[in-house]
């Protein structure tokens, strides 16, 4: 696939006249169970980032929500010895901050420690937030982004939304005529009203389907605190664990067939998908749980070994899917090819990880798109996006 080189963004200039490199705030961390991946992710950005092209501003967000200045040392923000990163092993001081800017005359971020002078870093141009997971993924620091006028990667406030509601997405899909598989959802209140009657909702969700089902947080990525139930007699724990993450669960039925993933880029004349990937069976694991991603992962497989036809197939779905939830920027659409052939659509990922193993920049460097030249892609979309409703 080829990629035309995407145009470059106005340079801002300086009072005075003096031109200057765009400033980039790579927002990584934050307060959801995905925040060592963000750590990995933002990692791998920063690695890869253009710096002859622009300043580089990388920011923090602790698990407690503090907005940290962080160093820029992406060697440090890998998985080592099975751990992921956190924000506090990088951040400059344990009780500085960084203070985003909500006028949208004025793009200058501050940080500020206790008993010191606010010291200014300079204005930020566009922010590359590479959060996953609630409190960054899903709408909420969109939402924050839009209100201080500021340029961001990725999806706007109600595709990030629908993109981490794994119901409310479902039933975007579903409108559109996309194909889903079966699931049934227990919301907070149905939960603490009774009980017994959600545990029969799955029951009876599992005599039409059969065992085993999966139970998962409806909010939550990255395969944290999904559990594979094969009886009843495993469900509550299942429930359990998944409300550790978020008190809306979703249950869903078992799918047999292979796991297909596509890529979606927003080029200038529209979104494109990538060649398709497959992730291989982990012999080691019940299912693709979060060790199998990012633990004990094996190398997927790209391009995936389809038909012309199903390759086809799973890219105008992929576009689709990107389509129907308003996306912009980027998707990773997830899929599964059933064994009579069909494929239904499992989720898209707004904010897809952007690790060294991730799928996602894997499927567009076999498309033709580089790691660097694909983050360059992404900030100058974003640099040359309207800003406000759109």
């Amino acid at each position: 696939m080829s990629s035309e080189n995407p145009s470059q963004s106005p340079v801002p200039s300086q009072p005075g006249g003096e031109s200057r490199k765009p400033r980039v705030a790579v927002v990584f961390g934050g307060r959801s169970s995905e925040h060592g991946i963000s750590v990995v992710t933002a990692g791998a950005v920063l690695r890869a980032i253009d710096r002859s092209k622009y300043d580089v501003l990388p920011i923090g967000i602790t698990t407690d929500g503090r907005w940290a200045l962080t160093a820029d040392e992406p060697d440090r923000m890998a998985i080592t010895e099975r751990q992921v990163p956190n924000v506090e092993q990088l951040a400059e001081s344990a009780d500085g901050g960084v203070v985003m800017p909500l006028d949208p005359a004025n793009r200058e971020v501050v940080y500020a420690e206790p008993g010191s002078v606010p010291k200014a870093l300079g204005e930020v141009d566009v922010v590359f937030p590479v959060l996953h997971g609630p409190y960054g993924e899903d709408g909420t620091l969109q939402g924050l982004l839009e209100l201080s006028g500021t340029p961001y990667v990725g999806s706007g406030v109600l595709a990030s939304a629908v993109g981490q509601d794994k119901e409310y997405m479902k039933r975007v899909f579903t409108s559109f005529g996309l194909p889903v598989g079966p699931y049934v959802v227990i919301r907070p209140r149905e939960w603490a009203a009774d009980q017994n009657a959600a545990r029969k909702k799955i029951v009876d969700f599992a005599g039409e389907h059969g065992w085993p089902l999966f139970v998962k947080p409806a909010r939550a990525g990255s395969s944290i605190g999904i559990t594979k139930v094969d009886s009843f007699e495993g469900l509550d724990e299942a429930i359990e664990e998944a409300q550790r993450h978020d008190p809306k669960i979703l249950v869903e039925a078992l799918l047999k067939g292979r796991e297909i993933e596509c890529g979606v880029l927003e080029f200038e004349d529209g979104p494109r998908a990538s060649v398709p990937a497959e992730i291989p069976p982990v012999q080691s694991h019940a299912y693709y749980d979060f060790e199998a991603k990012y633990i004990d992962s094996t190398p997927g497989l790209v391009p995936a070994p389809l038909t012309p036809e199903e390759t086809a197939e799973v890219q105008r779905l992929a576009v689709a899917a990107f389509e129907a939830a308003a996306c912009e920027g980027l998707v990773r659409a997830d899929f599964f090819l059933t064994e009579d052939g069909e494929f239904v659509i499992n989720e898209i990922n707004t904010m897809p990880g952007f690790t060294p193993i991730s799928m996602y920049p894997k499927m567009w460097e076999a498309s033709g798109v580089g790691y660097a030249e694909l983050v360059d892609r992404l900030v100058q979309a974003a640099l040359n996006r309207p800003t406000g409703l759109r």
